[in-house]
């Protein structure tokens, strides 16, 4: 049996420039953006053709930087099938106004993002207590935090988990890990280590696949081993998709070759169960 699959990392761009203007976190736009855009409705089509039942859309902050209006909008059409995950300034001295402003429009997360292709900052600004009063309230109604960094934010992320327990945390792109080195994997014990936070969840993307499938021995046992580890409820799927060049269906595919090794239940839990932990309002 197939499971469901929920997609919580799929990113879309519109055509429409006059209503959604192109304007960049830190004014350098992402490539892919601009020469593989994919639209809400060709998005929707490309999760028919995969069988992919839903999807927690992540706002693109290197084509529109805090303007999340084009997701908002987007979600706004299917509520139940689609919720977003929005990025704004935690730091502005109305960042709180700004999350009940975006909470009204659709929000069903908070992606922090500190680079990419772009740009890459030390991401220190993570762990400043001007943006603790958006995790307190993150906390409060449930909502979950997406992280984006690299290996070197990971002693951010485990400050974050202790300081707010009960505030769920995706880490995007499952942390970039470093797996030349192959199975034990030795170099992913800063990684690995997050595992002892219960809030703190694995977002596999194909940039996970990839590395996975690059690695020695392959990607089953590196999966098998992140699931042993972390526990197959803790990890989820997400396409990066058009990020990560398509079709969807292709991507999905990539995936299933990937989680071969596991379990029928564990891969229930990676490709759906999981997301609705993350994001319960796509539970229903």
């Amino acid at each position: 049996m197939t499971p469901e699959i929920i997609d919580i990392h799929p990113h879309i761009i519109s055509t429409d420039t006059d209503r959604y203007p192109i304007a960049p976190q830190h004014g350098h736009r992402s490539k892919w953006s601009a020469t593989r855009p994919v639209t809400f409705e060709q998005m929707i089509a490309e999760m028919d053709a995969a069988g992919v039942a839903k999807a927690a859309i992540v706002h693109s902050s290197t084509t529109y930087g805090a303007n999340n209006a084009y997701v908002a909008d987007s979600v706004a059409q299917d509520p139940k099938r689609f919720t977003g995950v929005y990025s704004f300034d935690l730091l502005a001295p109305d960042a709180l106004k700004t999350f009940d402003y975006w909470l009204a429009h659709g929000m069903g997360g908070i992606r922090l993002f500190t680079g990419g292709a772009t740009h890459q900052s030390d991401g220190s600004w993570l762990v400043n207590p001007a943006t603790f009063p958006i995790w307190e309230r993150c906390a409060e109604i449930g909502m979950t935090m997406a992280v984006q960094t690299t290996p070197d934010g990971l002693s951010m992320v485990a400050e974050l988990a202790e300081r707010f327990p009960t505030v769920r945390i995706a880490l995007d792109h499952c942390g970039r890990p470093d797996i030349e080195d192959g199975p034990p994997y030795a170099r992913c014990a800063a990684l690995f280590a997050l595992s002892k936070y219960d809030n703190v969840y694995m977002k596999i993307t194909p940039r996970t696949f990839d590395l996975a499938q690059a690695a020695p021995g392959g990607a089953q046992p590196f999966f098998a081993h992140l699931a042993k580890v972390f526990g197959a409820d803790h990890l989820a799927f997400g396409s990066n998709y058009p990020a990560s060049a398509g079709p969807l269906k292709k991507l999905i595919e990539q995936g299933q070759a990937c989680f071969a090794s596991l379990s029928d239940d564990e891969r229930a839990w990676v490709w759906g169960r999981t997301a609705k932990v993350l994001y319960p309002m796509l539970a229903d």
